[in-house]
């Protein structure tokens, strides 16, 4: 199903669900940052989806990463609770959802690299290299705020 984010645009079409999500900054041992390419729009990203009945959000983070990325991983802590109403996304079948989302930090434990029917590139990127990949402002967001010295977790 194909996606649109939208950021404080008010041409943006009316949230009509929302729904929890999570996502996962994982760095490794040389400091690179685990990416997907997502198959719904095209943007780089970090691993994450939704979570799922009879789940914990630790447990959805976990199965997130390993369905998308082929790495196992072991969370280790909050990067931010993320709400923005101003940012909703659309999907193709009519659902327009407010983002709501936990981003987790996380270490791999183990697992290679394989592509999804959610990702087609999964990648380790350098922060410096973050630039030059295509992705949502949220995104960056995201990983501003899991780099930084900040030791309270962001929300809004």
């Amino acid at each position: 199903m194909a996606r649109v984010d939208y950021l404080n645009d008010p041409n943006a079409p009316k949230a009509n669900s929302i729904a929890v999500a999570v996502s996962v900054f994982i760095q490794d041992d040389e400091g690179r940052i685990l990416m997907i390419r997502r198959t719904d729009n095209d943007l780089y990203s970090i691993p994450g989806g939704q979570l799922e009945l009879g789940e914990t959000l630790a447990q959805a983070a976990v199965r997130e990463v390993r369905e998308e990325t082929g790495i196992e991983c072991e969370v280790t802590g909050v990067v931010g609770l993320y709400s923005n109403p101003n940012h909703v996304i659309a999907y193709d079948d009519g659902e327009v959802r407010q983002e709501f989302s936990i981003c987790f930090r996380a270490s791999p434990l183990k697992g290679e690299l394989r592509t999804s029917s959610e990702s087609s590139e999964v990648l380790w990127v350098g922060p410096e290299s973050i630039s030059g990949l295509n992705t949502h402002p949220s995104t960056r967001l995201r990983i501003r705020n899991a780099l930084s010295d900040e030791k309270a977790a962001y929300f809004t």
